[in-house]
């Protein structure tokens, strides 16, 4: 399954702080400790790999050998530092905020492949549900419609429930994508 340059956007949207934070903390060795405790956090909440990665570049590692065995959502983040550390203007910016209308293609496309029984789709929608049932609000609410929405559950009415404007628009768009795709 390859990354879309949309999802890969929207990866580095979600992942920005993370990004720049490592970034930073390559650059001044004051600034780790701070990113230590995020690390500690993040390697208990499941991102092991990640992290293993992320202590590798802070060691010094800026070969692209680091890529490999991450999967597609830990490589979009290691490529991002590892690019911005070469150049800083590749770096997201601080305010940078994950963009609804761009999750939509990615979430149906990987809704889909999870439906077909696809195991390392199964496993990005999981960890993709966890992490917005984390960021609370329409998308931990939206995290929460993954599931059904990989069982071919489409109920609109049942899903957007409790959901906001962002969520409803987002929600609506995987539908939308989803139901287009299967009449084809």
């Amino acid at each position: 399954m390859s990354v879309l340059p949309e999802r890969r956007e929207q990866i580095r949207s979600a992942h920005a702080a993370l990004i720049l934070q490592v970034a930073a903390a390559c650059q001044n060795i004051h600034l780790r400790a701070p990113l230590e405790e995020n690390l500690r956090v993040a390697a208990a909440n499941g991102w092991g790999d990640l992290v293993a990665v992320i202590r590798q570049i802070l060691a010094g590692q800026r070969e692209l050998g680091l890529l490999r065995g991450l999967d597609e959502e830990d490589g979009v983040i290691i490529e991002s530092i590892l690019t911005g550390l070469q150049n800083p203007e590749t770096l997201p910016k601080a305010g940078d905020q994950a963009d609804p209308t761009l999750a939509a293609p990615g979430l149906a496309s990987v809704i889909l492949a999870a439906r077909r029984g696809e195991p390392e789709a199964l496993a990005w929608l999981g960890r993709m549900a966890s992490q917005m049932q984390r960021a609370g609000g329409d998308m931990a609410r939206m995290g929460a419609a993954l599931g059904p929405l990989s069982r071919g559950r489409y109920d609109r009415l049942t899903l957007e429930r409790g959901m906001g404007p962002l969520g409803r628009g987002l929600l609506q768009s995987v539908l939308g994508i989803l139901a287009k795709t299967e009449q084809q």
